[in-house]
């Protein structure tokens, strides 16, 4: 299912225009991605937590050349299933 599959079952289940579910969709993923970018969790009860993970600094190589490079560390965006979707 992709996104335009989600929208049409939300719309057709609710009885809201796909304008309107889509713009929700587009609100809730943004809001999701700015409490990330601040390094909050964000928990939704019965389906799971958005949280962030630090990966520390290491060393790589770049496949073209061979040459090895630092990668700096990064917050990682991470997925915790809740109850009901382990259930499945």
């Amino acid at each position: 299912m992709n996104k335009k599959d989600l929208v049409n079952l939300i719309s057709e289940r609710t009885d809201l225009d796909k304008v309107v579910v889509l713009t929700v969709m587009s609100e809730v993923n943004k809001a999701i991605i700015e409490s990330l970018s601040k390094c909050e969790e964000v928990k939704i009860a019965g389906f799971g937590t958005f949280y962030t993970k630090k990966r520390e600094a290491r060393k790589g190589r770049n496949p073209k050349t061979g040459e090895i490079i630092q990668i700096k560390e990064a917050n990682i965006p991470k997925f915790r299933p809740g109850k009901n979707m382990k259930d499945i």
